[in-house]
């Protein structure tokens, strides 16, 4: 169960989520600076009562309301204070003591302090993008709004994305005294935060501000506090029946590569994943500009030398699936591997396949430059920020800055469908397909290097072992 500062830390975050506000102005609102709110909800330092008594009054809710966890102060939030759909909302900062609080429901309101009064009596300040004009009336001001495309309000970095990655890693190296293996542990510690700084840092200039905490729905959720929800993710675990059993009986007998492919996680960042939060649909229809999870019967798979884009589950009827696996399916049916799916019910948003590009090229130039130079403090602490994201996108309380379980399962899938898309890949040029597992483990057999470049990198792929099937096997 999360404590009471972890559960504020969570309400906080969502809060800014829902009035588009960012760290610098809770701050101000609240008397604090930046990096003493930063502090607070990286969990360097405790929220005060006096924090809370001041962020319920700057967001016009009593401090139990906010207390009492994110869902619960959300539905407490003024509607004043929820910017539209299409608008960025411009919202006064609170002055820095603390202000009575407003109820959630029938809580009593104390009369404000003269100063309050004039305060609230007041036009809100215009947006940044506004000119000098003067402020519209309170009954104008959403009309005025609307119609103004909704920016992101980030601060851009000072220099390259990469560079955030880089000079986290010297101040690592220079506080631990040139120490790799200190420097490393601080890093791969920090890997979290660190990442969604970055990913935040991506974000500035896009088209659209993607929803952090939407509603999560009720497919995603777990059925137990330790159990998992419904989506399969598709993972493999595969391996050629009819060649082992040939190989058992002395039929024959073939030298087969283990091939490794290269931070999958990493690769799978470029998918489809849907912005704001997931509409239910029914009916057998894909749109390929929206993406979520799909209840499918995923029908018939028609070709026994190939795995399944659907892993290694035998149960038959429909199931919960993610876009990747959808995909992959539609794809597999138009080459005739396998009869269409049907689709039953969906749980889809607005999509864009560009979501975390940035993020992803930041961090694939950082690793390429890490293995050219063999610096493996830097490579692998861009391993640990790539699979931290991935990992705690979802409801962890690693990752108090956003929760998308649909993002998490869709990352995942995605690197499961590139792996198998490299099992086809492999069987078209007439490589021999072995097994299939894990997140990047494929064995074949015959000149793979013909098909695959070896290396590193991220198109590139390594070999782990060889061995005789027939012989040592």
């Amino acid at each position: 169960m999360m404590s009471t500062e972890e559960t504020l830390r969570l309400t906080v975050a969502a809060l800014m989520q829902l009035t588009r506000e960012r760290q610098p102005d809770v701050a101000a609102a609240i008397g604090l600076t930046q990096p003493q709110l930063s502090r607070r909800q990286s969990g360097k330092s405790a929220w005060t009562l006096t924090d809370c008594d001041r962020l319920a009054a700057h967001w016009g809710m009593s401090t139990l309301d906010l207390l009492a966890g994110p869902t619960h102060a959300a539905g407490c939030l003024p509607a004043a204070r929820r910017p539209t759909a299409d608008a960025q909302t411009a919202v006064p900062l609170a002055p820095s003591a603390p202000a009575p609080p407003a109820p959630c429901s029938a809580a009593p309101t104390a009369t404000p302090a003269p100063a309050e009064t004039a305060a609230a009596a007041a036009p809100a300040p215009a947006a940044p993008a506004s000119s000098a004009a003067p402020a519209p009336a309170p009954a104008l001001a959403a009309a005025a709004t609307s119609s103004v495309p909704r920016t992101p309000r980030r601060a851009a970095p000072a220099g390259p994305l990469p560079d955030l990655i880089r000079d986290r890693v010297a101040a690592a190296l220079t506080e631990a005294g040139g120490d790799t293996d200190a420097a490393q542990a601080a890093l791969i510690k920090r890997a979290v935060p660190d990442v969604m700084r970055l990913f935040a840092a991506s974000r500035v200039g896009g088209r659209y501000e993607h929803s952090e905490f939407p509603p999560t729905a009720g497919i995603l959720q777990k059925r137990s506090q330790k159990g998992s929800d419904s989506i399969w993710e598709g993972r493999p675990k595969w391996r050629s029946v009819d060649l082992h059993r040939a190989a058992r009986a002395g039929h024959i007998s073939m030298e087969v590569t283990a091939l490794d492919m290269n931070a999958a996680y990493l690769a799978a960042l470029k998918t489809w994943l849907p912005i704001g939060k997931l509409v239910h649909s029914e009916g057998d229809h894909h749109d390929p500009k929206r993406s979520g999870v799909h209840l499918v019967d995923p029908g018939e798979w028609l070709t026994p030398d190939l795995p399944s884009p659907l892993g290694s589950r035998q149960e038959p009827g429909p199931l919960w699936i993610t876009e990747p696996t959808l995909r992959a399916l539609i794809r597999c049916a138009e080459m005739d591997l396998c009869t269409p799916p049907k689709i039953m019910e969906s749980w889809t948003s607005g999509a864009s396949e560009g979501l975390l590009e940035k993020m992803r090229r930041a961090l694939v130039t950082v690793r390429d430059e890490a293995i050219a130079n063999n610096d493996e403090v830097t490579t692998e602490y861009v391993k640990s920020m790539y699979s931290k994201f991935v990992s705690t996108i979802g409801e962890s309380a690693a990752n108090r800055e956003i929760r998308r379980p649909d993002w998490m399962h869709i990352i995942r899938s995605q690197a499961f469908v590139n792996l198998w898309l490299k099992a086809h890949k492999a069987h078209k040029a007439g490589l021999t397909v072995v097994q299939m597992s894990g997140t990047d483990e494929l064995h074949v057999s015959g000149n793979w290097q013909a098909v695959f470049p070896e290396g590193r990198g991220l198109s590139q792929v390594k070999a782990k072992n060889m061995y005789t099937l027939g012989g040592n096997e």
